[in-house]
């Protein structure tokens, strides 16, 4: 048996009204989990790109490709898995922090090349961006302050320009 690993699926979707709930419903359907979905609209504004993260073998993504290109509304796919590629993913972080672990979250936060991006009486939120790896290291070093909140925008991804 294979193991399951991540897949990092770009979506090409004509942008228009419906087509975010005709893909994810493709996915549920056929009782597809998934881990992460962004989308936007891309350079051209009639067209967004859905960044979607699955985990499965290589059968269960080639049958989510298979199912994907007999959408109407989808125009390219590319499993960015294959290839080299550059992924990001958005966290703020609410922290508890007082006036006197304020120094501490602060020094924590410059290690991960965070941003302060709110400061209240009794807490601190805190942006970062990254990679999962990095995300998730930020996350445990917060931890020891106390997470009041925490909100993910889910990984968006683009292949690396050819050398």
């Amino acid at each position: 048996m294979q193991p399951e690993n991540k897949h990092t699926i770009s979506v090409l979707v004509s942008n228009h009204f419906g087509v975010l709930a005709k893909v994810s419903g493709m996915f549920s359907a056929r009782g597809f989990n998934i881990n992460s979905l962004c989308v936007g609209e891309t350079e051209n504004p009639e067209v967004s790109r859905m960044t979607v993260v699955v985990r499965g073998d290589h059968s269960v993504l080639a049958q989510l490709i298979q199912q994907l290109n007999k959408l109407v509304d989808v125009i390219e796919i590319q499993d960015l898995t294959q290839e080299s590629f550059v992924e990001r993913e958005l966290v703020m972080i609410k922290v508890n922090a007082g006036q006197e672990q304020r120094g501490a979250v602060i020094e924590v936060a410059s290690i991960f090349r965070a941003k302060i991006v709110d400061v209240g009486q009794h807490c601190m939120t805190i942006e970062v961006t990254g990679a999962e790896g990095k995300i998730r290291a930020c996350i445990d070093m917060m931890r020891a302050f106390g997470i009041a909140e925490l909100v993910r925008s889910g990984e968006i991804a683009i292949s690396r320009a050819a050398k």
